[in-house]
Parts: C-alpha cells; structure tokens; sequence
C-alpha cells in the first residue's frame, strides 16, 4: 500500500490569509475520495524569558473562541523565516526585543486540516523594543508570570492554544538544563 496521491487540486476560496482546497486524491488503500484541507502559514510562538526568569504570556480576544485567550506570544510567518517571524512576533505584541533565540521544535498542530507546522522558540537577553499590533490586537495585553504557574495553567485548562502548550514545558526543560 502506498501513500495519499493527490489526482486534482481545487481551490474553493483564496483570501488574504487562507485559502481552502477541495482535492480529489487516491487513498493509501487505493480507493478514490475527496480531502479538504486549508493552507495557511506556517506559526511560531516564543516562550520570553527575562532576568527574574518570568516568562511573557499574552492575553487576547479571539473571534473562533468567542472569549479571551491566554498564550505565548506568536502569529503566522508571513512568508518569513521563522527564527525571523519569531523576533518580529515577540516584539510586535510585548514590546520587548531578544538578544537570544534558540529552537525548541515543531509540531504539527492540526495535520488532518492544514499543513501549516508551528515552530517554538526560545528568547533570551530581552530588552525594551516597540508595540507594533495589529487591528486584531487591539485589546492585547502582556502578562509576566513564573514558569511554574504558566505550566498550572496549562493543566487547569486555563492555556488552551497548541504551540503554548507544546513549547512550555519544552521551554522549561531547556531552561533546567541550562547553566
């Protein structure tokens, strides 16, 4: 048996920041069907740490979940690289610029509905930068908080959103492991 095969692509609706695809594909088991699926791009979010070893969580209103949204600061690439988006991300909505960027992995956050990965980052050696949000973030703001309650938090529920999850504890490893 091998793989999905895709046999036509179909573009149902193009917008600024998705577009939806109807294929029709041949199945690993050989039988034809159709896969939906939306592109989008690729994601990353940023565990900031600071001197007090705080990190930076943001808080924001989010349409789809129609409530307030605690998570790591992030966003799409828009094209960028992603150690780049990450920088541009992390500054645009805390204000705050890193010295340091390292890698903590990448997931795939909703493989069966997109191929868009979400890439998760470490910054170290902030400083003050400039807010630079968007109209969708207007009423964005930025929490400081120990390591240990943002890891509560994501086993209260209370952090919800993939990458944050995914890149807390991956952050807090990395971090006891460092000198």
């Amino acid at each position: 048996m091998g793989g999905w095969k895709r046999v036509r692509a179909e573009l149902v609706h193009h917008g600024p920041f998705v577009s939806l695809y109807r294929d029709q594909v041949m199945r690993p088991d050989g039988r034809p069907g159709t896969y939906e699926y939306v592109a989008v791009d690729d994601g990353v979010r940023v565990v900031a740490v600071n001197q007090s070893r705080q990190i930076a969580l943001v808080e924001d209103d989010f349409y789809l979940q129609q409530r307030r949204v605690l998570h790591l600061p992030g966003g799409g690439t828009g094209g960028q690289e992603p150690r780049v988006a990450a920088l541009r991300e992390l500054e645009e909505e805390t204000g705050v610029v890193a010295d340091e960027v390292r890698a903590l992995g990448v997931i795939d956050p909703l493989p069966a509905a997109t191929a868009a990965r979400t890439h998760l980052f470490l910054a170290t050696g902030l400083r003050p930068g400039a807010l630079h949000r968007d109209d969708t973030e207007v009423g964005m703001t930025v929490r400081w908080t120990a390591m240990d309650r943002a890891l509560e938090a994501v086993e209260d529920g209370v952090i919800t959103e993939a990458g944050s999850v995914a890149a807390l504890p991956l952050a807090e490893r990395a971090l006891r492991s460092a000198p």
